[in-house]
């Protein structure tokens, strides 16, 4: 698969191709959905399979005061892409000139003029041009007068709701990331360089791989079971404090996972920690002793989970 930004010229080989177009945020079952009807229908019509989003987030445009609500990385829904069997993602760069495209000049200019579309797939809420004065209705018509086949994707249903980002942000925010993990379809993770830390956790024989946060969604702050993808493909198992570390000073947000049964260095290195269970509240401790006993108690559990 090949990763185009805007503006960049889509090889011959990729137009004419059936374009899943969507922000796939998470890329859970809804968007899995919409892809792979893509995919299944440029298979089947001989035609490459593409997929059209946008970065950054249309909300992230409109309201950059918005706590951050990010689900995934576009590395990481690109890899999720990728798996999924799509030739190519096209990333449009959402800024003021894309948003003052009315919903004609939109499919005229970015789904005709530059991909040369020949099918488009959307999920049923998919909303474009300005104004969102756009909806599936008007892109099915649109894509009539310019020569593309427009499908829709029915939502997709789990436990009697609508599987949506929304969804799986408010299971992270109350801590429950196995919910998360079922709408994802995989668990929540969070992808970042090891940085270089206060040495705290090592002075008490926890020594922790600090994760900046960035622009990820804050999940509830406190201690999780975690697995971690090393930068060699490696996966350990470990429990990790994600918050603001109440009992040191001053607070500092990060994501700081121990690795069980591990040691070397991973300065520098850019690892995956997946959030699988909440074990616990972040929590203030009048001693160092005191945190250190809670902290093998919550590795002690956290080994228990991980090996069910």
């Amino acid at each position: 698969m090949i990763r185009l930004d805007a503006g960049a010229v889509l090889p011959a080989a990729l137009r004419g191709g059936v374009v899943a177009l969507g922000n796939f945020d998470g890329f859970h079952f809804g968007h899995q959905a919409v892809v792979g009807r893509a995919v299944e229908r440029a298979r089947a019509e001989g035609l490459p399979a593409l997929v059209a989003t946008f970065d950054p987030h249309p909300m992230r445009f409109f309201k950059p005061e918005t706590p951050w609500f990010q689900l995934t990385t576009l590395e990481q829904r690109a890899e999720q892409m990728r798996a999924a069997g799509v030739d190519a993602l096209l990333v449009f760069t959402f800024d003021a000139d894309l948003a003052a495209l009315s919903a004609e000049d939109f499919v005229a200019e970015q789904l005709v003029r530059q991909l040369g579309a020949a099918g488009v797939v959307t999920g049923e809420d998919f909303t474009f041009g300005k104004g969102r004065s756009g909806d599936v209705a008007a892109l099915a018509a649109l894509g009539q007068a310019n020569g593309f086949v427009a499908e829709t994707v029915s939502a997709v249903m789990l436990d009697g709701e609508v599987v949506s980002s929304t969804r799986i942000r408010a299971a992270l925010r109350e801590g429950r990331p196995r919910d998360a993990a079922r709408l994802l379809t995989r668990p929540f993770a969070i992808v970042g360089p090891v940085q270089h830390g206060d040495k705290v956790g090592r002075e008490i024989g926890y020594p922790t791989a600090n994760v900046d946060l960035g622009n990820y969604l804050r999940p509830a702050y406190g201690i999780y079971a975690v697995r971690v993808r090393l930068a060699d493909g490696r996966v350990v198992n470990g429990a990790a404090n994600l918050g603001i570390r109440p009992s040191f000073d001053p607070p500092k947000e990060l994501l700081e996972p121990y690795l069980f049964d591990f040691s070397g260095d991973l300065y520098g290195q850019v690892i995956e920690v997946a959030l699988i269970e909440f074990l616990r509240p972040e929590a203030k401790f009048d001693s160092l002793d005191a945190l250190k006993v809670q902290m093998a108690a919550d590795c002690d559990r956290a080994r228990s989970l991980l090996a069910e």
